[in-house]
């Protein structure tokens, strides 16, 4: 976000300044919308002079930028802790409940909120975000996917998990947009149950359990291998990464 900035606070109190307009602007653009919001309001909103914000921004479009940003990090924070064994060989319910949740306690704070329903109804004013976020999102949730179930195609992970980022996005705009906080947690809720019902045939918790016990080549430890017919009545494997053979019986699980 630096380079968004006039000048770069040094001090704990400058950056707290920082975002404290960031806070005011989202409460702003919310209340007025972008168009109609000043930089003397967002001021005020924050409980600054005008001048201490113009020393760290140069417009309202500057302070939307470093917005983008602020949300950028966040999001790709939010992706750094879901992205761990610990949350992705959970039971499926409990695995999209921590995503939920977590997604649901993104959405709390009033930059990233604000940024998310902007980019659905006023994208032109965007300057760093754009469709390729939305790209991102897809390759992290495929990957989860993937990993929950090593026999789903690359292919087949990224159609899935198009459909789960395109539906949750939509639901979560809509609670974004409501003004009645127990029907927006309402709304969030549903989303865990769409996706589980949705993910339940492909990445369900049988399929989990079949993931924890693939075969290991026990030549270099790669976990990508395929059956290769049968050997004194025992499964073979062939290994994709060394090209070596192995039966059943020498694989750990």
């Amino acid at each position: 976000m630096s380079r968004t900035l006039r000048r770069q606070p040094k001090q704990q109190r400058g950056k707290k300044r920082v975002e404290k307009i960031l806070d005011a602007a989202a409460t702003v653009f919310d209340q007025v919308g972008y168009e109609a919001a000043t930089t003397h309001q967002i001021a005020a909103q924050a409980g600054t002079a005008v001048g201490s914000l113009y020393q760290y921004f140069l417009d309202k479009a500057a302070i939307f930028k470093a917005m983008e940003l602020r949300h950028t990090e966040r999001v790709k924070a939010f992706w750094a802790q879901m992205s761990t064994p610990e949350i992705i060989q959970l039971p499926l319910r409990q695995m999209i409940h921590a995503l939920v949740t977590a997604a649901a306690e993104l959405f709390e704070q009033p930059v990233s909120r604000i940024v998310f329903v902007q980019f659905y109804t006023a994208r032109e004013i965007f300057q760093s975000i754009d469709e390729s976020m939305t790209q991102e999102a897809i390759d992290f949730l495929a990957s989860l996917l993937h990993q929950r179930n090593l026999a789903l195609s690359e292919a087949r992970c990224s159609l899935l998990a198009e459909v789960c980022v395109h539906s949750s996005n939509a639901v979560i705009l809509s609670a974004l947009r409501n003004p009645d906080l127990a029907h927006r947690q309402q709304l969030m809720h549903q989303i865990e149950d769409l996706l589980v019902s949705y993910l339940g045939p492909h990445i369900g918790d049988s399929r989990v359990e079949n993931v924890m016990n693939v075969m290991i080549c026990p030549h270099c430890q790669s976990s990508q291998v395929n059956k290769n017919g049968f050997r004194r009545g025992k499964q073979c494997y062939l290994c994709k990464d060394c090209g070596k053979q192995f039966l059943e019986t020498v694989c750990p699980g």
